[in-house]
């Protein structure tokens, strides 16, 4: 295995292209490739990717693919100097955990995103 990239199912796409481009992601691909009308979007912060699609766009090819907003999952993000970007976004997002340090040493924060979906960022200090 080299690598995993979660394609994500969202009902509004461009709201949640709008948020992660809020916190310091960049959209770097779209289907179609032009217009306002995506079905489907990557975003990449350093090594982080995602990839975000609407439930419409598989309805038919994939009826099973149905959840509640924000499904049963956290994604856990390590990265670098992790205070400097909580004190850039915190402002932006909605706080779940502000930072704290674990039992296990890292620093972490939580937040939560336009569908719902637990976002923890962590750095090990």
């Amino acid at each position: 295995m080299e690598s995993l990239s979660p394609n994500i199912f969202v009902n509004n796409l461009n709201e949640t292209i709008d948020f992660y481009k809020s916190i310091g992601f960049q959209l770097v691909m779209t289907v179609p490739e032009t217009g306002d009308d995506f079905v489907w979007a990557m975003l990449v912060n350093g090594n982080v990717t995602f990839m975000f699609q609407t439930f419409i766009s598989l309805g038919e090819e994939l009826p099973k693919i149905s959840r509640k907003d924000g499904g049963s999952l956290l994604f856990y993000i390590k990265l670098k100097k992790i205070r400097e970007y909580f004190d850039l976004i915190k402002d932006k997002v909605t706080v779940l955990k502000p930072l704290e340090t674990t039992f296990y040493g890292a620093t972490e924060f939580s937040i939560i995103d336009n569908n719902n979906y637990v976002l923890t960022f962590a750095e090990d200090e």
